[in-house]
């Protein structure tokens, strides 16, 4: 890993004492622009830290382009063009898709582009989703190039069944909190409690009038050529006290997900499709989201180098999933190729050693190579 306000300073040095400059950017630019999609709680920061950022605060999309630009991410190349949208913090994907949508519409006018690459973490890997069925009808045609979630529930979480099944007092507190941080922090129009009926695999409750869920959702927008050219994701584990502290908190006070096991549908009744395998305490989920949920479309396989620029390609040992509410046993279960990271470590939340601006320029990297 490589500190690239460091490498930057260098090479501004070598430049003024008239030596060559080093080529710093590792990854190749996109042929079209990217929209990073944010997920629950989250925009542009949270928990107090920066969403999508390094432990500085810099945003990992931000490509050095401008002169002596020292906080900027020095592995992308000068030209690249990357966005980050703002939805609603708790909300539907419903609802929060359509917003998504809105917005990448609105940065494609502003790069002149005519497709798009989607990134979306944990909620936001589920909204590019529906983003992308808008975007095609709205245009008639495919809009979105690749599109690649981290860390995302695409066949739920344990944890949001979890909140929902405390019961109304607690679940209305949540969602008051919800709608209070929302609305304060970042825009109006904020529920808690829609928010986590959406992460649960099936219909929580079927006596509200609306289908919600993780099931219903996978098949209005699944995995098809007619929305995104292609789909791609990055699975995330960590195990025990290594997690996040509120992580930490959530798995040693109240639950630990088990994460790795295989069925079809919520066999366990646990929120998420699949089971678990009888054994919570390992690499099976990273805090929020167990394995068995996270893989859509390619698994994607993340190499960190120590001497050389990172590398992300498709994992050969994995099928491509292309079922979302059917996977095979391997798709459930494989740790092939999982990236030994928390739910929140990927996206910046807290001071560690993972080098996200790299990871994330590994990520255009791949994309720059598919769209």
């Amino acid at each position: 890993m490589r500190n690239t306000s460091t490498l930057l300073l260098a090479s501004l040095a070598v430049s003024a004492l008239g030596l060559a400059t080093p080529a710093l950017a590792g990854a190749q630019r996109t042929t079209y622009p990217v929209v990073f999609a944010h997920g629950m709680a989250g925009f542009d920061d949270i928990l107090g830290y920066d969403y999508w950022g390094d432990d500085y605060g810099t945003f990992v999309g931000d490509a050095c382009d401008e002169l002596l630009e020292v906080y900027c991410n020095g592995d992308l190349d000068s030209q690249q063009k990357a966005y980050v949208a703002q939805v609603p913090a708790f909300q539907s994907s419903e609802v929060r898709g359509l917003d998504l949508a809105n917005d990448v519409e609105g940065f494609m006018a502003t790069a002149g582009a005519q497709y798009v690459n989607l990134v979306g973490h944990s909620q936001g890997g589920i909204d590019i989703r529906k983003a992308a069925r808008v975007l095609y009808e709205r245009r008639g045609r495919t809009v979105v190039k690749v599109l690649i979630s981290v860390s995302s529930p695409h066949r739920g979480s344990p944890v949001a069944q979890y909140i929902l099944k405390l019961g109304p007092g607690v679940t209305s507190v949540v969602d008051a909190l919800a709608r209070y941080y929302g609305d304060t922090i970042y825009q109006s129009g904020n529920d808690g409690v829609a928010g986590a009926k959406q992460l649960v695999y099936d219909d929580f409750d079927p006596n509200d009038g609306k289908t919600t869920g993780m099931k219903a959702f996978n098949i209005a927008y699944p995995v098809s050529s007619t929305y995104a050219a292609r789909y791609a994701s990055l699975i995330t584990a960590q195990h025990g006290g290594n997690v996040n502290p509120a992580l930490y908190l959530l798995k040693e006070f109240f639950f630990d997900i088990d994460g790795d096991g295989y069925c079809l549908d919520d066999c366990d009744k646990d929120g998420a499709g699949g089971k678990g395998d009888g054994y919570r305490d390992e690499d099976d989920d990273d805090g929020l989201v167990g394995v068995n949920s996270q893989q859509m479309g390619y698994r994607l396989k993340y190499t960190d180098n120590a001497f050389t620029f990172d590398s992300i390609a498709n994992d050969a040992n994995v099928a491509s999933v292309t079922s979302l509410n059917a996977p095979t046993s391997a798709q459930m279960t494989s740790s092939s190729s999982v990236i030994i990271q928390d739910h929140l470590d990927v996206v910046g939340v807290g001071p560690d050693t993972f080098d996200e601006p790299e990871f994330y320029a590994a990520i255009l990297h791949y994309i720059a190579l598919n769209d």
